[in-house]
């Protein structure tokens, strides 16, 4: 897998993320500790992405 392949999928999981976030945060009986999982997850693809930005 190629590097430019490789950011457009991590790119794609973090907004897939992005929306299920959101949908939780809508959602009346969602756990936060759910929440508080998917965003830290988001992070973790997001410093992913800059790191190999930036490499």
């Amino acid at each position: 897998m190629s590097l430019t392949s490789h950011l457009a999928e991590l790119r794609r999981k973090h907004e897939l993320l992005s929306d299920k976030v959101v949908e939780a945060q809508r959602a009346p009986g969602t756990d936060d500790l759910a929440i508080a999982e998917m965003k830290k997850q988001k992070l973790r693809l997001k410093e992913e992405i800059g790191r190999l930005s930036t490499a």
